[in-house]
């Protein structure tokens, strides 16, 4: 192996790494990403704006009390006319904190983001009466469950049209 080929692969997984990072801050709260790379007033921004709308929508109360078990109080607490701005805000965090980490370079590697995006906040809405199972999980634990199939049709559509293309 040639020394410029093992520099190379270090600076892939560099990359990669810093993807990671990337999106794990993101999660941890949207802004976190944007500061780590620089963006202070994007970044500040974001966390601004998740404040607000996490203040606003009552969020902390409800995912504390959905962590203790009082599911009906979590969704009694949660104001859902703000709740429902939280995945779009959070989502579009994230994608921005990917693409700005090195991220994204695939055509269409937005939608698996913004298919998330919709699909928790369609769970948001119904996220007040619908069981699973006869449990209701609330306005933490159902939007939760709705990343899965997010990401999934987000990804392939995303393979589809990347076949169509290629």
């Amino acid at each position: 192996m040639k020394i410029w080929q093992k520099t190379n692969d270090v600076s892939e997984m560099e990359k990669k790494d810093k993807i990671t990072e990337s999106i794990l801050w993101s999660i941890a709260l949207p802004g976190f990403p944007q500061i780590l790379n620089g963006q202070l007033l994007k970044g500040i921004l974001f966390i601004i704006l998740e404040l607000i709308i996490n203040v606003m929508a009552n969020f902390n109360e409800a995912i504390r009390l959905s962590f203790i078990g009082n599911i009906e109080g979590a969704v009694s607490q949660a104001n859902y006319q703000w709740l429902m701005f939280y995945p779009c805000l959070y989502f579009f965090a994230m994608w921005d904190a990917f693409k700005d980490a090195g991220g994204g370079k695939q055509p269409y590697s937005y939608l698996p983001f913004v298919s998330s995006a919709f699909f928790v906040t369609v769970g948001t809405i119904y996220s007040a009466q619908t069981k699973v199972f006869g449990v209701l999980l609330g306005a933490v634990w159902f939007p939760i469950l709705w990343v899965i199939p997010g990401l999934i049709i987000g990804f392939f559509i995303k393979l589809i049209l990347n076949l169509k293309e290629g």
